[in-house]
């Protein structure tokens, strides 16, 4: 217990999913929350599932003032800023052929411009506490091997990944004591897995489980909260613009013989 103690850490897409579980074993490492989504109503209850240590902001990540707004609340409620978790994501399922440019534009601005302006906004508060800090931005292995069948999604991810390394890079330059590293899991067991699955816009977690199977087994939530509480932690304090594979050997298939 404790290994966050005291720590301001920012979650979005914290109303379910893996935003859920990171905000929830955050807080009972002794963090302060600051919980974000589109989702009020789910949002809130998390965070008065919480108690005191959280608070839930409504937030469009692809608005720069919600940005700003959030950033400021979380330094007005709790004195600074220390950890940014950007985890809010969608995706919309369509090959290279079938993919709307809407929705490429719809997919890119939640998960690739979201992170840019979280990362954007957050940096300047870190540095004005004088703390460090770290980044921890929610990728996917689709940044690493692409998926056919999402492109705009698995384009927003590559986007993520190159742009963690970016901001790690920067921030060794300035020196500022912030670690920024990205975070790619495979197949996890989260509402909007099953709603891409499926279709279907509510699920119960019996359904939710039935995702897993012996074949193509999937973590859960908890196990993607459990590595973002390392990167969120001083324990990862030499680990910066590492790309964290979680994925139980997914993308390690050899080579094809021929």
């Amino acid at each position: 217990m404790g290994r966050v103690a005291g720590k301001v850490c920012i979650v979005t897409g914290a109303a379910s999913g893996m935003g859920k579980a990171d905000a929830i074993m955050l807080a009972a490492e002794g963090a302060k929350v600051v919980l974000t989504d589109l989702n009020e109503k789910d949002g809130q209850a998390v965070a008065e599932q919480i108690g005191d240590q959280a608070i839930f902001i409504k937030h469009d990540v692809s608005s720069e003032a919600d940005w700003q707004n959030v950033v400021d609340t979380a330094v007005k409620t709790f004195g600074r800023l220390d950890v940014l978790v950007n985890n809010a994501g969608m995706m919309a399922l369509g090959s290279i052929v079938d993919c709307t440019l809407d929705d490429y534009r719809r997919v890119n601005a939640v998960n690739s411009e979201g992170v840019f302006l979280g990362c954007k906004t957050a940096i300047p508060a870190m540095e004005a506490a004088g703390n460090g800090g770290s980044i921890i931005n929610m990728s996917s292995v689709a940044a690493l091997h692409g998926m056919s069948f999402v492109a705009a999604y698995s384009a927003s991810k590559g986007a993520v990944a190159a742009l963690t390394k970016s901001i790690a890079l920067y921030c060794r330059e300035k020196r500022n004591g912030i670690r920024c590293n990205s975070i790619h899991p495979d197949g996890v067991k989260t509402p909007m897995v099953f709603k891409v699955a499926t279709g279907a816009d509510t699920a119960s977690r019996e359904e939710i489980e039935s995702l897993s199977t012996e074949a193509n087994p999937m973590c859960e939530p908890e196990d993607i909260a459990a590595l973002v509480t390392y990167l969120a932690s001083d324990e990862s304090r030499f680990v910066n613009a590492a790309e964290m594979l979680i994925d139980n050997a997914a993308t390690a298939t050899p080579p094809v013989i021929i």
